[in-house]
């Protein structure tokens, strides 16, 4: 079986929602960050097997937004490419389908990863198609239906975050203080450069003169406390503890890597910046679906043979505090490890972006930390979790 490695990995910098990003299609953010590969490894087009991106709004967005960005990124129409849509775990989940590809012989060179334009999502008439006979019509959010909304149980995501809060038995405080911290090192990373090396500049046109050239995380905000975050009203229900600003938010970014047989990377003389150790899904309860990151990350870290206390470092996605808080809980891991620059809640949570965002986050600061050992994980509306391990 093949060994599967990373030569390059990059992300737009996250715009928030109805911000700097808010009129560049998913499949142009994509196709940004696949330029960017294909600049970095200086490697021919040609040699790219498969294109996979995930993105989970595609409503409006055209047939296979990921074809759309793998042809507007310059590769040649030879070139297969597949959108997938595993909710928020669509751009981690696009990394397993390359490995398997790669590991099995099906392919030798794969782009993967996600992209989102939450602020594009549109909105629907269902009843139009057959004909609206009388009445007003009803229109849907195409966002909230499709992305953030329980098929099963038929709420809203943060629903499933104040079901955790009951479970685990977390206090408001605690989620407002895991949001500030959230917010505080976001905001020192970006102060310190450290997501420097990993963002794709974007140049956003404007009415008179250059372009705008966007390359810094839009959403964090500098000065948040638990003291502003308490003020906050649940945003959920009337008697919660899930607010605005202990959830992640809404935002617009893509995110990709380009992987490849071991071989082949030896072959062209790339340096290897990381090998796929393991990776993993699981399903649980949809109610709970937040807690979904702890059995994916066991069974992720048994198929790396690897124990909880030998990461490095942990990328675990904060679709909320209180989800992000029971993960944490359930799996005891050590917190000084997980999200070191700032997770969701700061830096924002463009959905089919999100689970390779997490991975180039991931894997450029082992580089800078010549860490040995990470692990990415996200929840999944629906009840599902994703996980994958690096090695350097």
């Amino acid at each position: 079986m093949q060994e599967v490695v990373i030569v390059a990995a990059t992300r737009t910098a996250v715009g928030s929602f109805q911000g700097a990003l808010a009129d560049i299609p998913a499949a142009d953010l994509g196709a940004a960050v696949i330029r960017r590969l294909l600049q970095q490894t200086g490697i021919d087009p040609a040699e790219v097997d498969e294109v996979i991106l995930g993105q989970v709004l595609t409503a409006g967005a055209g047939q296979n937004p990921a074809r759309q960005a793998a042809i507007n990124a310059g590769l040649p129409a030879a070139v297969p490419a597949m959108t997938l849509n595993k909710v928020c775990g669509s751009g981690l989940k696009a990394l397993h389908l390359a490995t398997q590809a790669i590991r099995c012989g099906d392919a030798e060179v794969v782009i993967a990863g996600g992209m989102e334009n939450m602020s594009l999502a549109p909105y629907v008439m269902p009843a139009a198609r057959t004909g609206l006979r009388m009445g007003h019509g009803k229109l849907l959010d195409s966002m909230i239906q499709d992305g953030l909304w329980d098929a099963f149980n038929d709420y809203h995501m943060g629903i499933t975050a104040e079901n955790l809060v009951a479970k685990y038995g977390i206090t408001r405080e605690e989620q407002d203080a895991f949001a500030a911290a959230s917010q505080q090192k976001a905001v020192a990373a970006i102060e310190a450069g450290r997501f420097g090396e990993e963002i794709t500049p974007i140049e956003i046109p404007q009415r008179k003169g250059d372009p705008l050239v966007f390359e810094t995380d839009e959403q964090p905000r500098a000065g948040t406390t638990a003291e502003s975050l308490s003020k906050l009203k649940p945003a959920f229900k009337k008697d919660g503890s899930v607010t605005a600003g202990n959830a992640s938010s809404l935002n617009d970014g893509a995110a990709a890597v380009l992987l490849m047989s071991a071989d082949k990377a030896k072959a062209l003389g790339l340096p290897v910046l990381a090998r796929i150790a393991g990776y993993a899904n699981a399903g649980v309860d949809p109610a709970i679906m937040g807690i979904a990151p702890v059995s994916a990350t066991r069974r992720c870290l048994e198929k790396a043979g690897w124990s909880l206390d030998q990461l490095d470092l942990i990328e675990a996605n904060e679709a909320f505090a209180a989800q992000a808080l029971s993960v944490g809980k359930e799996l005891g891991w050590d917190a000084e490890k997980v999200n070191v620059n700032g997770g969701a809640i700061a830096i924002g949570h463009p959905i089919g972006a999100s689970g390779c965002r997490i991975l180039v986050t991931l894997l450029h600061e082992m580089i800078r930390r010549d860490a040995h050992k990470g692990l990415a994980t996200l929840c999944i509306g629906g009840g599902q979790g994703v996980a994958l391990a690096i090695k350097r």
